[in-house]
C-alpha cells in the first residue's frame, strides 16, 4: 500500500497497540533529541511477537528504527516495524532508515505520520516500491484531525516542520472558577504538591519558557526545571521575560548560566521569532507560563498551539483570572479547544487541549 492511502480498519486495529507502545517508548526521550524528532519504534517478528523497541538517541546518534533493529537482530527478518514517524530516506549524520529496513528483510512497515520535511521524506514510497507492505496514518484520531502520537514528544517537532515556528504551550494553574490568585493576591498554592512537581519536571520538555515582566517582578521565579526533590534537571529551557519593563539585576530568572533572554516587545509573533533564533536549530517548543495578560495577548494573536491546564478542586469566587484580555467581547468570539487528554495528578485535574481552529501561518504574519 502506498503512503498516500489510509489503511483498512483491520490494519489500524491490529497495529494500534504497537503504535501506542512505540509512542510510550519515545516518552522518556522528550526534549533530548533536538534537532531530530523524538521517535519510537517497535519490531515484531514474522509471528507477530514483539522482539525489540527503540527510541531516537541524541543528535548524531541512532534513529529509533536503527536502535530497535540493532536489538532485534535476525529476528526482524520477515517481520514488521511500527514507528511513530515515516522512516527517513536521506543521509545526514546517519544513513537512511528506509535502507536499513530493506537490508534487514522486513515485510511490513507501519507508521503514524508522514515526514513533512521534504529533505527526509520519501521513505514510505521507497519501501513500497521495493515490495514491502507499507501502511501510514496508523494511530490517527477518529475524526482525522491528527495522529495520537502528536500529543507526545513528536508534536512540537512536527509543528515546527509544518509552520516554521516553535509550538507554543500555555501552562496555567487555576481554581474551578478560573482564578489564578485570590482577591488579596495570594496564589501559593492553588494546586497540590504532586501537580507542582509534575509541572516543574515538564519544563525540561521545552526549549524556552516565557513569563511577563509583571510576573517576574511580583513572584521572582527561577523558571528552572526541577525533579521531585527540587534538584535542577540536566536539560534546562532558555529563560525568557517578555515586556518593556527592565528586569532587575538580581532577579532569579537571570541565573548564572547565561541562558536568559529579555524580550523587549509586546508582540507575541516577534517574541516567538526571537526565541526561535536564540534557541537555534531544533528550537521547537516554547512554554508560556504567564501571567494572565501575557497569556491573553498570545491567545488574541492566535499564538497558543496547546494548553496544559492544572485545575484545583477549589472555588475562590473572586481574584485574578487565569486569562485576561484575550480579545473576546461576545460568546461567538470564544476561543474553542478540543480536550485531548485528562488525568488526575494528586488531587488536581490535568488536561491537555488543542485549538479547534488553527490560524494559518500566513494569517499570523499579516
Amino acid at each position: 500500500m502506498s503512503s498516500g492511502s489510509r489503511p483498512p480498519k483491520a490494519v489500524r486495529e491490529r497495529f494500534a497497540p504497537y503504535m501506542d507502545l512505540a509512542a510510550r517508548t519515545a516518552e522518556g526521550k522528550w526534549g533530548t533529541t533536538r534537532p531530530n524528532p523524538t521517535v519510537g519504534a517497535v519490531v515484531l517478528d514474522a509471528d507477530g511477537n514483539i522482539v525489540a523497541t527503540g527510541s531516537t538517541e541524541p543528535a548524531g546518534g541512532r534513529h529509533a528504527e536503527v536502535v530497535a533493529l540493532d536489538e532485534a537482530g535476525d529476528r526482524a527478518r520477515g517481520g514488521a516495524i511500527v514507528v511513530t514517524l515515516e522512516p527517513c530516506n536521506h543521509t545526514g549524520r546517519t544513513g537512511p532508515c528506509a535502507e536499513r529496513i530493506l537490508d534487514e528483510g522486513l515485510a511490513t512497515v507501519v507508521y503514524a505520520v508522514a515526514d513533512p520535511n521534504p529533505v527526509a521524506s520519501g521513505g514510505a514510497d521507497r519501501l513500497a516500491a521495493a515490495g514491502l507492505d507499507v501502511y501510514g496514518d496508523v494511530g490517527m484520531t477518529a475524526d482525522g484531525r491528527g495522529a495520537d502520537v502528536l500529543r507526545g514528544p513528536l508534536g512540537s517537532w512536527y509543528h515546527l516542520a509544518r509552520t516554521g515556528l516553535p509550538q507554543v504551550t500555555w501552562k496555567y494553574a487555576a481554581s474551578l472558577d478560573g482564578r489564578s490568585a485570590a482577591e488579596d493576591g495570594t496564589s501559593q498554592w492553588i494546586t497540590g504538591p504532586e501537580a507542582r512537581t509534575h509541572t516543574l519536571a515538564r519544563r525540561s520538555h521545552h526549549d524556552a519558557i516565557v513569563v511577563g515582566t509583571g510576573t517576574t517582578i511580583a513572584d521572582d521565579p527561577s523558571l528552572t526545571a526541577r525533579d521531585a526533590e527540587g534538584r535542577p534537571l540536566e536539560r534546562q529551557p532558555l529563560r525568557c521575560v517578555m515586556g518593556e519593563t527592565e528586569v532587575p539585576d538580581g532577579a532569579r530568572v537571570r541565573g548564572e548560566d547565561g541562558r536568559f533572554l529579555h524580550l523587549q516587545t509586546r508582540d507575541p509573533l516577534t517574541a516567538i521569532r526571537t526565541i526561535a533564533s536564540a534557541a537555534g536549530p531544533g528550537g521547537e517548543s516554547v512554554l508560556l507560563e504567564g501571567g494572565p495578560h501575557l497569556a491573553g495577548a498570545f491567545m488574541q494573536a492566535g499564538m497558543v498551539d496547546r494548553i496544559e491546564a492544572y485545575i484545583a478542586p477549589a472555588l475562590l469566587g473572586a481574584g485574578t483570572s487565569a486569562l485576561i484580555g484575550a480579545g473576546v467581547d461576545t460568546i461567538g468570539q470564544a476561543h474553542r479547544f478540543t480536550i485531548e487528554t485528562v488525568e488526575m495528578i494528586g488531587s488536581d485535574l490535568f488536561a491537555v487541549l488543542t485549538p479547534r481552529l488553527r490560524i494559518p501561518i500566513e494569517q499570523r504574519e499579516g
